[in-house]
């Protein structure tokens, strides 16, 4: 299994252009598609992705500054197992509490999502792991504070951007890591420096870290130029990954 994050072509996902959008990223062999908008247009999704024959498994959306109930609505009609939260204010995680409100607010829809079997889940970026609290980090924080049944969606280069090991990572909560984010690209000249390890050409050595690994999802933005043969290239070192 393989999936791609579908801000990877954010700029193609109009009605119209949807349909070819997916059926484009089908023929490079990924078979999941992951998400980030469920309420724009819920049914024209789910007919795009089943005519090109992507499944649709994990979805990002914020439960936390969304409506719940329409994100579980939506995620039931599309028939995810997974709902995970992309992203919050990095100003409202600054703090011990500011952490704790984070987690109580995602812990209180555990249930909710459960009942209509669905799983919760959160997605980091690199302040997480870069803003220091009383000797630990943010999502370190975050994870004590997050009902174990809330999965994490590790985004490898975020992680390391922010300064986390991620194989060291992987192999403390790894139980709790059913999805990665990743890329496998030589750093842009414009790219922050990891202030972890480098994972650049080691991210054969990342998923074989990952004990609980359902799939890998792809994500690369490109902010001049074809994102699709980057993707298409990672399709392709990705899958071979995947298969072994």
């Amino acid at each position: 299994m393989l999936g791609v994050q579908l801000y990877s072509v954010k700029d193609d996902l109009a009605a119209a252009s949807l349909p070819r959008t997916l059926e484009r990223l089908a023929g490079m062999g990924f078979t999941h598609a992951e998400p980030y908008d469920i309420l724009g247009d819920t049914a024209g999704l789910a007919r795009a992705a089943e005519s090109a024959g992507l499944l649709l498994e994990a979805a990002h959306a914020n439960l936390v500054t969304l409506d719940p109930a329409r994100v579980l609505d939506a995620a039931a009609a599309l028939g995810l197992g997974t709902v995970i939260v992309p992203w919050t204010d990095p100003e409202g995680i600054a703090d011990r509490a500011g952490v704790q409100r984070l987690a109580a607010a995602i812990n209180d829809q555990v249930e909710p999502a459960a009942a209509r079997g669905i799983r919760l889940g959160y997605h980091n970026h690199d302040f997480e792991f870069a803003t220091a609290i009383g000797g630990s980090s943010a999502w370190e924080l975050l994870v004590e504070e997050l009902d174990p049944r809330v999965i994490l969606e590790l985004d490898t280069f975020w992680a390391s951007i922010g300064g986390g090991d991620v194989v060291e990572i992987l192999g403390r909560l790894g139980d709790r890591i059913p999805y990665l984010h990743v890329k496998n690209e030589p750093a842009d000249p414009g790219d922050p420096p990891f202030a972890g390890p480098d994972i650049t050409g080691r991210l054969d050595a990342v998923l074989a870290a990952a004990p609980a690994l359902d799939m890998p999802v792809v994500e690369i933005v490109v902010d001049d130029g074809d994102v699709y043969p980057v993707l298409e290239r990672n399709a392709r070192y990705f899958a071979g990954l995947v298969a072994r």
